[in-house]
């Protein structure tokens, strides 16, 4: 098979509603790969099919190593990532709350490299096919298999009032509104998320702007978009991409690359 990267949607309600998306990304010829990832509200769980982990972000073929499952939680700085040689590989893409409600036990605000995710069998049935539908009906299957239904109202609730607003709001009125104390609010999402209750909103909105101009209004103006999304001005939008992305909006938009159907868009090293 030639370089490809696909994105896939899971087909089984449940999972869907906390799976957002699945990739194949396969480079049988590749001899380094080297990526720029930004900040995301996602998780995800990448399987390798022969790989070993050198560190954080680098992955390297080697013949007849057994498949690298690794857990990547929410990432509120750049991460760049090399692979280096062959690379095939199957990634699920979590909604927030998404992966608790399969795996439990585990600190999913931190990198996990040692933990088998999924069994000998079911990797090897997922890494013998390209086929998508194949792919999505197992990987679907597997996920329900492993169904825990995770429940945590205040997180939830948060998660709502955030996702449904366009602007960045003060940790006091989430609080507010949900009744509960602003020191609570902050030990559960840096317990379930790894970051604040400010960055966690401050990255959805980011997302927002970039999902905004990248799909839906391409000739927006960054102006219009910074109020569109109550930044103070397009200086404080430029602030925001600064910080998450070393760009300017417009420097960021230009380099990166969009790939499969989603909303995956890096930074790709020629």
């Amino acid at each position: 098979m030639d370089y490809t990267f696909k994105t896939f949607k899971p087909q089984h309600p449940l999972i869907s509603k906390y799976v957002d998306y699945y990739y194949l990304d396969v480079k049988p010829n590749n001899t380094k790969a080297e990526i720029t990832c930004f900040p995301h509200y996602n998780t995800t769980i990448s399987i390798y099919k022969s790989n070993v982990c050198l560190k954080k972000g680098v992955v390297k073929y080697k013949n007849n190593a057994k498949p690298l499952q690794i857990f990547t939680p929410i990432r509120d700085a750049i991460l760049p990532v090399q692979q280096l040689g062959k690379v095939h590989r199957i990634v699920i893409v979590f909604k927030p709350l998404g992966v608790q409600q399969f795996y439990d036990n585990l600190n999913f605000t931190e990198f996990i490299y040692d933990f088998d995710f999924f069994s000998n069998k079911e990797i090897s049935k997922l890494l013998n096919t390209y086929d998508i539908d194949v792919l999505t009906k197992s990987l679907d299957l597997y996920l329900l298999n492993k169904f825990k239904s995770y429940k945590n109202i205040v997180l939830e609730k948060a998660l709502s009032i955030i996702f449904e607003n366009t602007n960045l709001l003060s940790v006091q009125n989430i609080a507010a509104e949900i009744k509960i104390s602003r020191r609570h609010l902050s030990r559960l999402f840096n317990t379930a998320f790894g970051i604040s209750v400010k960055k966690f909103n401050e990255i959805v909105l980011f997302r927002k702007t970039l999902q905004k101009k990248l799909f839906k209004n391409t000739e927006q103006s960054f102006t219009d978009l910074a109020y569109e999304f109550n930044y103070c001005d397009q200086s404080h939008l430029n602030k925001t991409y600064k910080s998450f992305t070393l760009n300017s909006p417009n420097s960021f938009i230009k380099k990166g690359t969009h790939l499969g159907h989603e909303d995956t868009f890096w930074h790709l090293k020629k």
